[in-house]
């Protein structure tokens, strides 16, 4: 199987080398390729250069030519995408690519439809901030509530989501509140969202977390906003063809 690894970078120039790096090096397992996309959502830092810097054919470069948020960048990742499975890996470093293969056993046991990172399960909650551990709380709390999910940690940003199933999403949204439209989607067509424990190692806002309590509160209105149908789950030249794959799962 091919996984593909989704990199959002935006001003990401201390780290964005590393984390390719470290993705690179990661062995997935018998039976897995993997291909890095890396979209860079029009950085000022100097993170570009070293972007253009890179000739390497195992890593494809997209930039966007104004910064159209996080989301975006995500979406046209997976637009760009020709794996199997999509897996979104943050351009700093509170998530580890090594943890990669954890999702890749994951799918291989299961044949799950999707498999998120959760910073809950281990046992080793670490935050730099109270109003981040919180906000998460709510948030899955929300989720599980309004569409009938099991999970610990739907804040995580470790996700990886069957290629097809990803793709076929009526995904609307450009900010960070677009991997809350992905949970609720992906839920929302049928499929169940299994979990493996991982490592989080948070970043303070000096050191350039971006995301705030406004995002927070736009989030909860995003979920809201999908369980209410407010806009479709799927795109409509793939409903038929998903809908059957759900009956078939």
């Amino acid at each position: 199987m091919k996984l593909s690894v989704i990199i959002c970078c935006h001003n990401e120039a201390a780290t964005i080398q590393q984390v390719i790096h470290k993705t690179k090096a990661v062995n997935l397992g018998p039976g897995w390729e993997r291909e890095i996309i890396v979209v860079d959502n029009f950085s000022t830092d100097g993170t570009r250069d070293i972007l253009r810097e890179i000739d390497d054919p195992a890593v494809r470069i997209i930039f966007h030519e104004r910064n159209m948020g996080k989301g975006m960048s995500i979406r046209t990742g997976i637009t760009h995408m020709t794996g199997d499975y999509m897996i979104i890996q943050d351009a700093d470093k509170e998530y580890d690519p090594a943890e990669h293969p954890k999702f890749c056993r994951k799918v291989e046991e299961t044949g799950a439809a999707a498999v998120y990172g959760s910073r809950i399960l281990g046992g080793h909650v670490k935050y730099e901030y109270k109003h981040a551990y919180l906000g998460v709380r709510v948030w899955t709390f929300a989720t599980n509530l309004l569409f009938g999910s099991h999970l610990t940690d739907v804040g995580t940003g470790t996700k990886m989501v069957r290629g097809d199933i990803a793709k076929s999403l009526n995904l609307t949204l450009t900010g960070f509140n677009l991997e809350f439209e992905l949970t609720d989607k992906v839920l929302l067509a049928g499929y169940d969202i299994l979990e493996v424990d991982i490592d989080y190692d948070p970043r303070t806002y000096a050191e350039g977390k971006k995301i705030t309590v406004k995002d927070g509160l736009t989030i909860l209105f995003t979920m809201l906003r999908d369980r209410l149908g407010l806009t479709p789950v799927l795109k409509p030249d793939t409903a038929v063809k998903t809908k059957e794959a759900i009956q078939n799962t």
